[in-house]
């Protein structure tokens, strides 16, 4: 993709990125593939497992271990997803008063974190058996924080004032 020169262009949403780490439940294979059919069914999309690239010991992780697992959204499963997420899920999350603006990077990425993934309109609680929580990071064209910001808001994230 070819960064234009025009310093009247407006940023673009790339992709949207969802994870979860799979952390303590390494061992428990009903819990990853729990995770996978959440992911599956909260984006329409399949899941790609990610491996440890190094064994560390102390956290008794070896290479090529199953870490998490994530999914990355473009087109118009991305702008699907942002709809959902703006206009359903962030207001059925508990205890929710609008988004922090330091979660904007420097490069104008957003992160976002839910520490229950039953927010999704997919998810019926009554069929869940453990309950995880999920990183969301909507990555743009963002070129700073400030212009990253604006470009939130008038995508309709509902942004707290700093």
């Amino acid at each position: 993709m070819a960064a234009s020169n025009n310093i009247m262009n407006k940023p673009k949403l790339t992709k949207i990125v969802l994870n979860v780490g799979i952390s303590s439940k390494t061992k428990d294979p009903k819990f990853l593939e729990t995770v996978r059919a959440t992911l599956s069914r909260i984006t329409g999309q399949k899941t790609v497992d990610t491996l440890a690239k190094k064994s560390i010991s102390s956290f008794k992780i070896r290479e090529g271990m199953v870490v998490g697992v994530m999914v990355t959204l473009r087109g118009r499963r991305m702008q699907d997803f942002l709809k959902k997420l703006t206009q359903i899920t962030l207001p059925r999350t508990r205890d929710f008063w609008g988004l922090s603006p330091k979660h904007v990077d420097a490069r104008g990425n957003f992160t976002l974190g839910l520490k229950e993934h039953l927010a999704f309109p997919e998810i019926r609680s009554d069929e869940v058996e453990h309950v995880h929580g999920l990183q969301i990071t909507l990555v743009s064209t963002a070129k700073g924080k400030e212009q990253a910001l604006a470009f939130y808001t008038s995508l309709g994230l509902p942004l707290l004032d700093s």
